[in-house]
Parts: structure tokens; sequence; C-alpha cells
């Protein structure tokens, strides 16, 4: 597995389904999150079992996403008919509904690979060959801040994302890093042994 923080997000080009539903044969990431902030999250494979509460528990979250500047992006092996389908069987019958981001077509495993998570079986409880539960928080400069991976059994905690996500822009605003639990709203750390000693003062008490 390749440990990518620090290093520009790997770029991609395939078919994907769009937000608004469409079809297209090559869309770009490099593109799509110019400029922006990103997730991009894999999962193992479309019509399965827990990647449809994760896909819909990150469809439920986009318009906090959007308030942010964040594009997300879903990637599995599955094809862009695949998703398509997918996306138009009913929530109530194993489907994921319109979901409110693109999904891509990793079809021939190229960005499982570059990304470092494809599955190569094993011990893993993941058949050989799908994505991982992985997801990775971008920055506006294309440099990936954050990456998690999680077992095939073991769904993720969308709201985690957005914390991420805010205390990647709370750091860039304001200089002060994020100590443990940190959340919105909360005060952060200032890097000097007198910024953590006056932390650490105030605040040991409730980590």
């Amino acid at each position: 597995m390749s440990i990518l923080v620090g290093k520009k997000a790997p770029d991609f080009t395939v078919p994907a389904v769009l937000a608004d539903g469409q079809i297209v044969d090559s869309f770009n990431l490099a593109e799509t999150i110019k400029g922006k902030y990103a997730i991009v999250f894999f999962y193992p494979l479309d019509f399965t079992f827990v990647c449809p509460s994760e896909i819909i528990a990150m469809s439920h979250r986009m318009e906090k996403f959007r308030e942010m500047g964040v594009e997300v992006i879903g990637v599995s092996i599955d094809s862009h008919f695949t998703h398509n389908a997918w996306r138009n069987t009913p929530v109530d019958q194993g489907g994921i509904g319109a979901v409110e981001y693109t999904l891509a077509a990793d079809m021939d495993h190229e960005i499982a690979k570059a990304y470092g998570i494809e599955s190569e079986g094993g011990d893993s409880y993941y058949p050989a060959g799908v994505a991982m539960r992985a997801s990775f928080v971008i920055d506006q400069k294309g440099i990936v801040r954050s990456q998690v991976v999680n077992d095939e059994p073991i769904g993720r905690n969308m709201d985690e994302l957005v914390r991420v996500v805010d205390a990647l822009q709370f750091f860039e605003e304001n200089g002060q890093v994020c100590p443990a639990g940190w959340n919105k709203g909360d005060k952060g750390m200032e890097t000097s042994p007198e910024g953590v000693a006056s932390y650490l003062a105030e605040s040991a008490k409730s980590l």
C-alpha cells in the first residue's frame, strides 16, 4: 500500500456518471478539482452490502461539502453502466438513488493501483482485485492531506471526512494545528512549546 499524504494525488481520466446522471466517457480528476478541495473515496463493488450505506451517507452530506468548496468523487472497479443502473435502483430495493456526486469507473483497476489500495486478498476480508474502503482528502493544490483505509466489513463515518476537511481549512486559515478530538469551533494549538503548554493546561483533562 502506498502512503500518498504529502504527495500529488494521482490523476486519472475514465468513464463516469456525473452528479446530474449524465454518463461521460472521459471524466478527468485534475480538471474537475483544480483549485478546489476534494475527496476521492473508493469502495469495493456496486450492488453489495456496506457500500450503499456509505455512498448514501456521503450524498446526505453533499450540501455541507459544497459549502466547504469540496468536490467528491466515488470510485470502484465497476463500469459506468453498472454505476448508472445502481443509481436508478430505488433505495428500498438495495439501490443508491440519484447520489449528488460523480461515480468514476475504474474498469482497468489503474486508479486503485495508482492510489495503492487494490486488494491483494490474503488475510484481508476483501476479494483480490477490488478497491478497498479508502478515503483521500486533497487540498486546493492537489496534494493529499489525509488518507484512511478500512478493511471490508468496517464502514466509514462520513462525518469524520467533514471534520478532517474542517481541520485542514482551519490550519490553512489560522496557522494553528488541530489537537486530538478537534472539531470546528474548538481552539487550535500554536506550534511552539508555549503553545503546547498553554493548550494542555486548559484542555488536557477533557481529551
